[in-house]
């Protein structure tokens, strides 16, 4: 028999057209962003926000088609789900890239700063989330993490001329690399014990006597490593303040809503599917990164005089309470569900949150030019309008009632109360009282807007352009329905992870 008589012919694995539809949108859509740039040049300018933008609207029609018809889908045996958390995670990120478009319209295009190529990246970072909201295999959660990561290396970079935006990018580009090796390293030790790269196959390995092994904690723990860095968890959060100091502002809310959830998606499927019986092991982890994340971000952020570096802190001290469920996760399936819950809710609501206060900066720099707190000084006098959205924001971001953010605080004590646990009343009681630690700092810049004078008595209006408008009366809107009617986000965030394989 010949050799070419024993090749067995390839037959390519059968596809869910409907369940990738999402992606696929985003990808051609990515790529008519490309051709406009090859083909119109400098005279593609007009048309690369908003193409990127109905983009992003575009790839939410299948999402919700997806939705309305329910079912969950698995697709390459396993390898990549479609359930309801997969949707909620794509639409968040799908949204919350439409308001990074939109704070972008009037910012990048500015002086030297207009690149077409911007919206392309942008939409290929969020192309990467969007695939790993669905990844359930070690592979296409690197590929997903590396999509999404390296064009905002680029992103943050962006501003050529500019040291501190040099040293952003380079900061977020050597850490990330860094943070990808450890990554590696543990995944590679968990294809060794599993025999597997799907996570399913992988936690009935590790969930078993063959997880008892040193390896297996060294995996995990090395994996769970890598993805802290994405969320900017102490003690791996060094990068953070620097490079959203020294970023072009949207790009600085991208990286702390967007790349900072697809972090936490990660880290929810690895924990949930992967790790869920080796609580001995991630639970204690996730303990001390949640307390120290929120302790320390807290502490560091009431020293600051730059708002941007305090909302680099501020998310710092958020990545501690999203984590904070995580670490009573393994007690119990009602604890599990409750901490699925108290992520999802907190990502949600922490995007409208937080993008809703760079838009704020976004506006006030256009007269300030500077993001000091000094000079936000009597901006009630001459923006009332913004004075008023960023204190919905700020108070929000407290977790004072009726804000988006008091429900956002509170489904994180409940997950971490439900399961009668010490180390998660303990874990309660320093969430409790970092809240109250961060109320200051937020008070504080309210009290420089509302009650300080302005500099030099200049009181001239601010001319905000209608795209960073809209993207403002979004997301105070979503800020102030999230907390007044919490069922809205309860209803979304009562998903489940699909653990099964099939096809």
């Amino acid at each position: 028999m010949s050799v070419l008589a024993q090749v067995v012919p390839f037959e390519r694995p059968p596809i869910d057209w409907h369940a990738v539809a999402p992606e696929l949108t985003l990808l051609a859509f990515g790529a008519l962003l490309t051709l406009a740039d090859a083909i119109w040049l400098e005279r593609g300018r007009r048309f690369t926000a908003p193409l990127a933008g109905i983009g992003l609207l575009a790839a939410m029609i299948p999402v919700v088609t997806l939705a309305i018809d329910g079912a969950d889908r698995s697709l390459f045996g396993g390898a990549y789900v479609v359930d309801n958390f997969a949707l909620v995670m794509k639409a968040l990120f799908l949204l919350s890239g439409y308001v990074v478009v939109l704070l972008s319209t009037n910012y990048i295009g500015e002086g030297d700063y207009w690149e077409n190529e911007y919206y392309g990246m942008l939409v290929s970072s969020i192309l990467g989330m969007i695939v790993m909201a669905s990844a359930r295999d070690l592979i296409s959660i690197f590929v997903a993490l590396e999509l999404l990561s390296i064009p905002a290396y680029l992103m943050a970079t962006w501003r050529k001329r500019d040291l501190r935006s040099n040293e952003a990018g380079l900061k977020y580009y050597l850490m990330g690399v860094f943070a990808s090796a450890v990554m590696l390293y543990g995944m590679s030790l968990l294809y060794g014990i599993a025999g597997s790269s799907i996570l399913s196959e992988i936690g009935e390995v590790v969930n078993g006597p063959d997880g008892e092994s040193t390896v297996a904690a060294m995996a995990v723990v090395f994996v769970i490593a890598g993805f802290a860095f994405k969320v900017s968890a102490v003690p791996f959060h060094t990068w953070a303040p620097d490079t959203y100091e020294g970023a072009p502002t949207p790009v600085t809310a991208f990286l702390a809503v967007a790349s900072k959830a697809a972090g936490f998606v990660a880290l929810v499927q690895l924990v949930f599917v992967g790790f869920w019986g080796r609580d001995d092991i991630y639970e204690p982890l996730m303990w001390a990164l949640a307390a120290a994340s929120m302790t320390i971000g807290n502490l560091i952020a009431l020293r600051q005089t730059n708002i941007v570096r305090m909302m680099a802190y501020s998310g710092i001290a958020s990545a501690g309470y999203i984590m904070a469920p995580l670490a009573v996760a393994g007690e119990s399936a009602a604890a599990a569900d409750e901490s699925l819950r108290a992520v999802v809710t907190y990502l949600v609501i922490y995007a409208a949150m937080n993008l809703g206060v760079f838009g704020v900066i976004l506006a006030m720099a256009r007269k300030t030019r500077s993001a000091e707190i000094s000079s936000f000084a009597g901006a009630f006098q001459y923006a009332p309008g913004l004075t008023v959205a960023m204190t919905i924001f700020l108070m929000a971001l407290a977790g004072i009632p009726p804000l988006g953010g008091w429900w956002a605080k509170f489904v994180v004590f409940r997950a971490l109360v439900v399961p009668g646990t010490v180390s998660g009343y303990i874990l309660a009681a320093v969430a409790a009282v970092n809240s109250v630690i961060a109320i200051y700092y937020y008070l504080s810049v309210l009290r420089t807007m509302w009650a300080d004078d302005a500099p030099d008595g200049d009181v001239t209006p601010i001319r905000v352009p209608a795209s960073l408008a809209a993207a403002m009366a979004l997301t105070a809107f979503a800020t102030v329905a999230f907390g007044v009617m919490p069922r809205i986000v309860d209803n979304v965030s009562d998903v489940t992870l699909l653990v099964g394989v099939g096809g």
